[in-house]
This record gives C-alpha cells, sequence and structure tokens, in this order.
C-alpha cells in the first residue's frame, strides 16, 4: 500500500472509530523503547512547552486537555509545569532552560522554530530529561513525536480546493498562503497540497507567511491581488484558519463580492462561522483534545518506565534533519465543510451549536439546517 493510501485508510478508520491507544494493550509492540527511564511513581512533573498564542487552540484546548490528562493519569499527584512562548524563538529557548533547571521528569515541546530549539533538546538530553516534540518535529534528540499526519492534512486541503473548483482546469490561477518557514510542518501542508494540486492549476503566487499570523497573511494577499487581478483568482491554499480570516479581509477589502473559495485548517470557531456563511469553504478538523491526552498518555509512559505502553503509543516512525527512526505517532484528520458540521465539531463537544450559531449567525446557520 502506497503512503498516501495508508494515510488515508488511516483517516477514514478513524472517522468511524475513536479509540484510546494506550487500551490497545501491548499487541505488536516492541520489546524496548531505548533508554528506559528509572520507574517514578505518580509523583512527577511534565514541562509542557507550547509555541504562540494567535492560534486560539493552545490555549483552549491543548493546554486544558494535556494537563487534565496527566491528572487523570496520575490520581491528580502529576504536575504540569506550562509555558508559551508568544511566537518567539528565544523566549522559548529560555523557557527550555529553565524546566532543565527545574528539573522536570519529562519535556512535551511544540517548537516556534524547530532548528534553533534543537540546542535545547541536546542540553535537556544531557540532564537526562526525556523530550517528546509535539505537533511539531525539533531538531536533536527527541525521545519521541506525536502530530497530526501532516501531509495527509494538506492533500486534504488540495482534495477540497479542487472539489471546490468543480475539477481540475490548468488555466485556474491559484494563491498559495503557506506557512512559516520556520515550521517543519508548514513544509509538510505544503508539499501534500502540491501533490493534490501541481499540473492541475497554475500556482500564480505563494508566499511562505511570517509566523502564520493573520496579518502577515492579509498583506501577502493585497499584494496577490495587485499582481493577479481581484476577478482573476479562481482560489485561495490557506495552510490555516487564522491566516484565511486575513486573507477574506484582503479579499473584501477589494471589493471582491463573490468570494473564491479558501481553504483553512484547525476548525476555529471564527472559521467555522465563516464556513457556515459561505466566506471559507473548508477546514481541518483535528481532534486537539485528542492529541493532547495521547501525548499526556506517552509522557507520562515515558517518565514512569512502562516501555511496552510507550510502544504502543508509538507505532510509527519519522525522520528529522538530526535524527532518523523517531518512534512517533499520527493523529488522523477530517476535512470540516458545512455538511458535515453536526457530525465532527459537535459531536465530539468541540463546539455547540449555541457557540456557533449565534444572533450574527443565525439564518445562515438555519439555511443549512444547524439548529440548536
Amino acid at each position: 500500500m502506497s503512503s498516501r493510501a495508508r494515510r488515508t485508510a488511516i483517516s477514514v478508520a478513524a472517522s468511524l472509530m475513536t479509540f484510546s491507544l494506550a487500551s490497545c494493550g501491548v499487541l505488536g509492540a516492541s520489546d524496548s523503547s531505548g533508554e528506559a527511564s528509572p520507574t517514578k511513581g505518580n509523583d512527577i512533573t511534565v514541562g509542557l512547552l507550547l509555541p504562540e498564542k494567535e492560534n486560539t487552540r493552545y490555549e483552549q484546548f491543548d493546554y486544558p486537555f494535556f494537563k487534565a490528562k496527566v491528572g487523570e493519569l496520575t490520581n491528580d499527584a502529576g504536575n504540569v509545569k506550562y509555558a508559551n512562548a508568544e511566537a518567539s524563538a528565544s523566549k522559548q529557548a529560555e523557557q527550555m532552560q529553565q524546566m532543565i533547571d527545574d528539573e522536570v521528569d519529562v519535556i512535551v515541546l511544540d517548537a516556534v522554530d524547530s532548528q534553533s530549539i534543537g540546542d535545547g533538546v541536546q542540553k535537556a538530553k544531557d540532564a537526562g530529561i526525556p523530550v517528546i516534540a509535539y505537533d511539531r518535529l525539533a531538531e536533536g534528540p527527541i525521545d519521541a513525536y506525536i502530530s497530526f499526519d501532516n501531509e495527509l492534512v494538506g492533500e486534504v486541503q488540495g482534495r477540497s480546493l479542487l472539489d471546490a473548483l468543480g475539477g481540475a482546469d490548468s488555466s485556474d490561477k491559484i494563491v498559495m498562503m503557506n506557512g512559516s518557514s520556520t515550521d517543519p510542518n508548514a513544509k509538510q501542508f505544503k508539499a501534500g497540497a502540491m501533490s493534490e494540486l501541481n499540473g492541475k492549476v497554475t500556482i500564480a503566487q505563494s508566499f511562505d507567511t511570517k509566523d502564520w499570523k493573520p496579518e502577515n497573511a492579509e498583506a501577502n494577499m493585497i499584494e496577490a491581488i495587485e499582481k493577479i487581478g481581484k476577478n482573476n483568482i479562481a482560489g485561495v491554499y490557506s495552510a490555516n484558519d487564522g491566516m484565511a480570516g486575513g486573507i477574506i479581509k484582503a479579499l473584501e477589502d477589494a471589493g471582491v463580492t463573490d468570494l473564491p473559495p479558501i481553504t483553512g485548517q484547525d476548525a476555529e470557531l471564527s472559521a467555522v462561522q465563516r464556513i457556515v456563511t459561505g466566506e471559507q469553504y473548508m477546514s481541518v478538523y483535528k481532534s486537539y483534545p485528542q492529541e493532547a491526552e495521547n501525548a499526556a498518555e506517552m509522557a507520562v509512559a515515558r517518565v514512569q518506565g512502562r516501555d511496552i505502553q510507550f510502544d504502543a503509543l508509538a507505532r510509527d516512525k519519522v525522520d528529522s534533519p538530526t535524527h532518523k527512526g523517531i518512534p512517533a505517532q499520527l493523529v488522523p484528520v477530517v476535512a470540516l465543510t458545512q455538511g458535515n458540521i453536526d457530525e465532527t465539531v459537535i459531536a465530539d463537544s468541540f463546539y455547540k451549536v449555541s457557540d456557533i450559531c449565534t444572533a450574527k449567525f443565525a439564518d445562515a446557520c438555519a439555511e443549512i439546517g444547524l439548529k440548536k
């Protein structure tokens, strides 16, 4: 089976069944995860380093679900030491060093800059502190990695954009709004999207958006409109929802009333509302609670020396620029459109209908059959 077919099969299977990998037992697990940590009890300290606050997911979902799961797994004896770098690589390096100085038992790291943090990962390793890369694959001697299947994310976005265009037409001009060049995930999203779009449409303008910031995406889109013409843009590949908001603002400020299809990722509330109104075509729904909880399970199992369970949680292998064969878990994703809001974010209690269908969006919700 090809890697793309494998990823697609995983995604389809995941939409039919939700499960905790920790409950899988030991079937198929390898005998060792490498260097086993000394066995510890529930009185552990887990360091959690998250990258920024522009994207609402980190404060709203990742941190609280991770913290709650550590508490559940340790009978509330475990402690989570949390720090957010607010998009500053230098600040995150300081936070990483503070975690090392505080002698936390394990660090879960979502890197601002995957390359520059490599020195910090090495320092943690030298101090005997395992590091699990979360959501973005950092360089250095990472013990494990958990994220969504990032190339599949890009493929889902690319296929959705082609669907919205009614098929492939090489004359259709597309703007690609990729994420930050310092984020390895952005490269994977782009690669996945290009595997679907390349040769089927014309990539008229492509940008790597500094720090993923909506205002930077808006500025890039203004430039694209000036170069291509506001009525000549057939669609926009936006790597995430925050940037999609900036793109839409630029288009509307330019006087575009019939917006082209625009992709996204993260299922932010504002993006789901834009999908309801038709301003944004789709987003990629990723179960942040599942990712955060599984990361917590990996961290606790690693520091408590439960290697068989740890191996069961990290059955895949990935390579970073500095290390090969890193144990990994890739969490599947789903394309979110007007047609499956009920079956995704609402069914998973990500949002309530009342969160989405506020007074401003009540008519649009009624039009697509989304009812409180």
